[in-house]
């Protein structure tokens, strides 16, 4: 079968003919109807190198954003018929600590021990025709369309982690929200918060494009440049707003957030982009608080499910046949995808 293989750091990925895996004990086999190509990947063949810790160890299949249908299963695994249509959780844990027990395999304390972080990533992931999945990390979706949930797994899972993890800062009237990057996460967050709060949704980005995009979702946008943070200080009175949800974590928007954050808000990294920022007694606001989140439970994932099936978040795709593939993360290296693009390796 056709894989997108990770071979080296630094190096572009290749499109490569391999073995279909057999699943084993506890497993499926999943026939890929979707897999989405994520900035995290580019990281992965471009940025990182072999002395980062973790296990990300080449050589393995890239595509941590993952559906498609059951098509064999593994010894032990039962109630799974064959053609019905999941999507994967992509993290995988030791399954025995105590982030494990709560479905939250991201944090696992044991993830040196287990070998890889998640399919996509350390394990032959979904860019393939068919990969192997433990049983317990699918989420059923019904008659939804899988290809278009494929991103859900991590550009739904993601920025659904945060905003529940925020989402007391946003009870009751009179409340805003700042949402700073329109890429795949954040156009799905912008939905996310509509459908979850009453408060006022803000948007900001350096792309027109995105920020119509924000907009058609109900989105107030303002554009990036000089005068950004006090024309977002004005939309709220001058008060500051209660949360941000920041999808680019680098330095510039960070400070952006620290800038608009109202007393007692609280500031939410989520992109990786990185960089450090500075913190003083006497600038920032009081008992406002800044943190990072990691992906998100398995328990959200269903709820993520449900609120794509229900009709609440529509992500934007761009589909690639197999062929494609490599053109696809191309054009994510360049800029040139707005969404997600995911890749269709039976199409």
């Amino acid at each position: 079968m056709r894989a997108v293989r990770f071979t080296e750091f630094n190096t572009f990925p290749t499109i490569e003919e391999i073995e279909r895996p057999v699943p084993g004990p506890g497993e499926v086999l999943l026939k890929i109807a979707g897999a989405g190509a994520c900035h995290s990947d580019v990281a992965i063949f471009n940025d990182f190198t072999a002395e980062m810790p973790g296990n990300i160890h080449p050589s393995f299949t890239l595509g941590h954003e993952n559906s498609g249908w059951i098509e064999e299963l593994g010894p032990g695994v039962t109630g799974f018929t064959k053609g019905d249509a999941y999507l994967v959780y992509g993290p995988i844990g030791c399954g025995r600590c105590v982030a494990c027990s709560r479905g939250q395999d991201t944090y696992c304390e044991n993830a040196a021990d287990v070998g890889y972080l998640a399919t996509g990533i350390g394990r032959d992931g979904g860019m393939a025709e068919y990969m192997t999945v433990p049983a317990r990390n699918l989420v059923p979706l019904g008659d939804a369309d899988p290809v278009a949930a494929a991103p859900l797994a991590d550009a739904g899972l993601t920025p659904y982690h945060a905003i529940k993890l925020g989402m007391h800062h946003l009870i009751g009237g009179g409340k805003t929200v700042l949402v700073i990057g329109l890429g795949g996460l954040g156009l799905v967050g912008v939905q996310m918060l509509k459908a979850m709060s009453a408060a006022t949704v803000i948007a900001t980005d350096m792309k027109e494009d995105a920020m119509a995009r924000a907009r058609d979702f109900g989105a107030v946008t303002v554009e990036g440049g000089e005068g950004q943070a006090e024309r977002i200080r004005e939309l709220t009175g001058g008060r500051g707003v209660d949360a941000v949800f920041d999808f680019v974590g680098a330095t510039p928007t960070i400070e952006l957030a620290q800038q608009t954050i109202a007393q007692r808000g609280g500031i939410f990294v989520v992109g990786i982009a990185g960089g450090p920022v500075t913190w003083s007694f006497f600038t920032n606001p009081y008992e406002a608080t800044i943190t990072n989140t990691y992906w998100g439970t398995i328990e959200d994932l269903y709820e993520v499910v449900g609120l794509y099936r229900d009709g609440h978040i529509t992500p934007d795709v761009t589909r690639y046949p197999m062929d494609q593939a490599l053109e696809a993360y191309q054009e994510l290296v360049d800029g040139k995808i707005s969404g997600r693009a995911v890749v269709m390796p039976n199409a």
